[in-house]
């Protein structure tokens, strides 16, 4: 497998076995991915969503069954990813942007509920700053920003360590070594994770309040937090 030129064209080429990929190769997805019902509040019923990063729908598929009749507006740069949304959602309320999110447009006060699946590590810092302002903006009061990821800078002293772990997980799933090359040139090339402590106080700094980690196993972890 060949890296794409930017990350758009790279995520047209891997949605053709996406959620298999994932579970590949990405530790702990399928509960990374279910963290973001298992842990809402009993009485939270949003009729507004955002996925933020939506790839192939895995979030917004896990959400839907949940709030069937919220509206869904999904954000992703790659076509491909937003053509196979297209079909998996046919049936309910979704609207779909494809872009990047510095091109997409944040209305206030306009989401009960904000996501993002491991898709936020391709921001930069002060792209994540600015986003995490934006989402704020965008939320209603009282709404929820949910995200998970790996959540580690790259000169973290520990960052040897997740990658040790991590490439034995990839090796045992695809033992070519293939997918675990391919990987790391793409992380090398498009992926910018942050400390999960860092991006803590950036979300208290743009307002955010009750910040959670509701799963954590290592650096893989889910954040959820409330306007």
């Amino acid at each position: 497998m060949k890296i794409g030129e930017t990350i758009a064209i790279e995520f047209n080429d891997f949605s053709k076995n996406y959620t298999d990929d994932m579970i590949g190769c990405v530790p702990h997805y399928l509960s990374l991915i279910s963290s973001f019902t298992n842990h809402l509040p009993d009485n939270f019923k949003p009729t507004s969503i955002l996925d933020l990063g939506s790839g192939n729908g895995n979030v917004t598929a896990k959400l839907i069954p949940y709030f069937p009749e919220a509206k869904f507006t999904l954000v992703d740069a790659s076509v491909e990813m937003i053509n196979l949304c297209r079909h998996q959602f046919k049936d309910y309320n979704v609207t779909y942007a494809n872009k990047y999110f510095k091109d997409f447009l944040f209305e206030k006060e306009n989401y009960d509920l904000v996501v993002a699946g491991l898709s936020l590590h391709h921001c930069d810092e002060k792209e994540k700053q600015s986003l995490f302002k934006n989402i704020n903006t965008s939320l209603k009061k009282g709404g929820i920003f949910s995200c998970c990821d790996l959540m580690i800078n790259k000169n973290n002293p520990d960052h040897p360590m997740v990658l040790k772990q991590w490439k034995e997980f990839v090796n045992n799933n695809f033992p070519d070594e293939e997918k675990w090359t391919w990987l790391m040139e793409h992380y090398e090339a498009f992926d910018k994770p942050t400390d999960y402590l860092t991006q803590i106080e950036w979300l208290k700094d743009v307002g955010f309040k009750n910040i959670e980690i509701p799963f954590k196993e290592g650096y893989w972890m889910h954040l959820q937090t409330v306007k």
